[in-house]
């Protein structure tokens, strides 16, 4: 059972973000980010979206720091990926 956390590395919006994952369910998942205020309006599908200057804290609450690809490996590995719809554009 592990807490997963990327390198903030995605912009978005004027800031950096890192995405925060579990290797084994989403209750853990939404349970430690209750545990380190994240908001729920910050779970994206599978992860959580988490900025640049929380990273450290929720490091130091026992997430585990790894890259991004072995967030996606290890979703996968454990059925809880969900990926996101394309969208196409529209025939017009």
């Amino acid at each position: 059972m592990a807490l997963l956390i990327d390198s903030p590395n995605v912009p978005w919006r004027g800031r950096l973000w890192a995405h925060l994952a579990s290797d084994t369910s989403f209750e853990e998942l939404h349970a430690f980010a209750r545990s380190v205020g994240i908001p729920e309006r910050g779970f994206d599908g599978d992860h959580y979206d988490v900025p640049e200057e929380h990273w450290q804290a929720i490091v130091a609450a026992g997430a585990r720091p790894v890259r991004s690809r072995d967030i996606v490996a290890a979703l996968t590995a454990a059925g809880l990926r969900r990926r996101k719809l394309r969208r196409t554009p529209s025939a017009g």
